[in-house]
């Protein structure tokens, strides 16, 4: 492993990148809490989920940002999360193949739909749909988006394609 393990991780990347597995594992191997900005953007209730306002959203989210170690994981790279890379020691960008995203989102809605994997959501399939639509979105706009406006943090970010590539980093 290597001598300065960051502190403070900021994963992205689209759906089906890879993004909760990843922060899952690096967070058991670390020992650093995980938090999904799913869930900072929504309160999750048996009920169904109740999007936070933005000073709720904002005051979630600096207390796991000054907090002393994290890894945060998600599709946002809105202002919002600004200060999630600007804080981070690491920034890990998941730039998996298009059509591989595309076969997990398939998959993952199956063994959803069986109750095999869980998940904060009713796996609907409007929802199913929408994660097309949300993979094709980032691909087009949400990744040049995040290199125009966080690409100054180029020093702290490492794209990573698949899974290799992140334990040779680590390793």
């Amino acid at each position: 492993m290597k001598e300065n393990i960051p502190n403070k991780i900021h994963i992205i990347g689209s759906v089906g990148s890879g993004k909760t597995t990843l922060a899952r594992e690096l967070s058991s191997k670390l020992n650093i809490p995980f938090y999904e900005l799913d869930n900072v953007m929504w309160k999750r209730y048996e009920s169904g989920d109740i999007r936070r306002t933005e000073e709720e959203r904002e005051e979630y989210f600096n207390s796991i940002i000054h907090s002393p170690t994290w890894i945060v994981e998600g599709i946002h790279n809105e202002e919002w999360v600004s200060d999630g890379f600007r804080y981070a020691e690491l920034i890990l960008f998941l730039d998996t193949n298009y059509s591989v995203r595309t076969y997990r989102i398939i998959k993952r809605f199956f063994l959803q739909k069986i109750g095999v994997e869980r998940s904060h959501y009713t796996p609907t399939f409007e929802i199913f749909f929408k994660m097309f639509k949300w993979n094709r979105y980032f691909e087009e706009v949400g990744k040049p988006n995040f290199y125009k406006k966080f690409g100054k943090y180029d020093n702290k970010i490492v794209v990573v394609t698949n899974k290799n590539e992140i334990k040779d980093y680590f390793n």
